[in-house]
């Protein structure tokens, strides 16, 4: 069934009813499921993922309008995302004005998340800690303390605490490189590492509470973390260490929030679901596999959307899913240059499965058994685009038709097993 954005906000947060069948009678009832402890959601880039975790939060708005009346600003939310917009809460500053060497720091917008973490809970070195997990254990990041600063008018202000960060390199005689502006990557590592950082302290805190003694907590009505694609710039060693991380992280919860978690990566939607598909037991509880539901989300052409839930026990085959994709595509006559890009992506992933050591030992052969040396350069060409005029290039008949005969010889030739999807 197609939706709006908001719709599929509403489906993810709405008890679900379904049809049960009594074996005695064939009487039908129906039955109302409670919505999932984890929704874990696929897509492409580009479908959607980041809008949809705004239109969850506007479904969800603050109990109390004015939050600053709060001591952290936390206790009226409903939901904690984390997506491209957390990124905003953090930019550069190179601090050219007192010399020609730059001292790079990136501030810190005012915010209740950071608020609560750093200044109510001190949680600064174990931030540090998380970071290094997923760059380099060298690389450290320091929060600043309370200093004042002169300004040009001769007057004086104060630049309070934990509302900056440096980086360096540290090296084995306890010293340190100068202040570094990380890479875009190692950033967004750092932004991830301080939201994970307050998420395990609102579960550790909400798991401490005495049911018979309850105490307020700034987690008091939180109901709902949204996790929008922590992974884009890690390495796969690194971002299955996340997804362990995150997994084990969340199946420590014992309270009543749940977790939605959205990912176009293929590697993070299958490690997860392999954490979350098995009951293993932790030291508080034991996790139910049944608790945990997945999904993939996708975009029509006429803008609506489709989510579909993902009812096989295993984690779907992205490789089987691309294939479908692309197969689709050549019977519709709508191919695209980026297409080459999904065709290169499974010819890759592919090769290095099966031991070889080049994608285009995958291609059809000549009559003296080498790769067929025109499909090579089509794929090569079309996946590797220097302009983004030749992105919108309309293709030739003869492009589409290698695209055509490379999806049969794949599917064909190495016995790819067809996915059945599911409405």
């Amino acid at each position: 069934m197609v939706k709006t954005l908001q719709q599929i906000a509403q489906q993810l947060s709405t008890p679900k009813t379904v049809q049960k069948t009594i074996s005695e009678k064939t009487k039908v009832v129906q039955e109302t499921k409670p919505v999932p402890k984890v929704q874990l959601i696929y897509a492409f880039n580009g479908t959607g993922k980041t809008r949809l975790s705004r239109e969850f939060k506007e479904l969800l708005p603050p109990t109390i309008k004015d939050e600053e009346a709060q001591h952290s600003g936390l206790a009226s939310k409903k939901v904690l995302y984390y997506s491209a917009f957390t990124e905003d809460l953090f930019y550069w500053d190179n601090d050219l004005a007192y010399g020609t060497e730059p001292k790079p720091k990136l501030l810190i917008h005012p915010n209740s998340f950071t608020r609560w973490v750093l200044e109510e809970q001190g949680q600064d070195q174990n931030i540090a800690t998380n970071f290094q997990r997923y760059t380099n254990d060298k690389l450290t990041p320091r929060f600043n303390e309370e200093y004042e600063i002169e300004l040009k008018d001769g007057k004086k202000k104060t630049i309070k605490a934990f509302t900056q960060v440096t980086f360096s390199l540290e090296s084995g005689d306890d010293g340190h490189t100068g202040n570094l502006k990380i890479s875009k990557g190692e950033e967004s590592n750092f932004i991830w590492s301080v939201f994970y950082t307050m998420l395990e302290q609102a579960i550790f805190t909400l798991n401490d509470i005495q049911p018979d003694y309850p105490e307020p907590t700034p987690f008091d009505n939180l109901e709902y973390v949204f996790i929008d694609d922590p992974v884009s710039s890690l390495d796969d060693n690194h971002l299955i260490q996340l997804a362990v991380d995150l997994a084990q992280l969340i199946k420590l919860n014992k309270s009543d929030v749940k977790f939605i978690i959205t990912t176009h990566n293929p590697l993070f939607f299958n490690v997860l679901c392999n954490e979350f598909g098995s009951d293993d037991k932790t030291e508080q509880y034991t996790w139910k596999s049944k608790w945990f539901s997945k999904f993939r989300l996708e975009r029509n052409g006429d803008g609506s959307f489709q989510l579909a839930e993902q009812l096989n026990d295993s984690p779907f085959s992205y490789h089987l899913h691309l294939i479908s994709q692309l197969e689709e595509v050549v019977k519709s006559g709508q191919v695209e240059k980026y297409h080459f890009n999904l065709l290169r992506n499974i010819l890759e992933k592919t090769a290095t499965f099966l031991g070889y050591k080049r994608w285009e030992h995958l291609l059809p052969e000549t009559s003296d058994g080498l790769p067929n040396p025109y499909a090579k350069r089509i794929v090569n060409f079309s996946s590797h685009s220097k302009h983004a005029a030749e992105e919108v290039a309309p293709l030739k008949p003869e492009e589409k038709k290698i695209l055509e005969e490379l999806i049969k010889h794949i599917v064909e030739h190495y016995r790819f097993r067809q996915e059945k999807t599911h409405d």
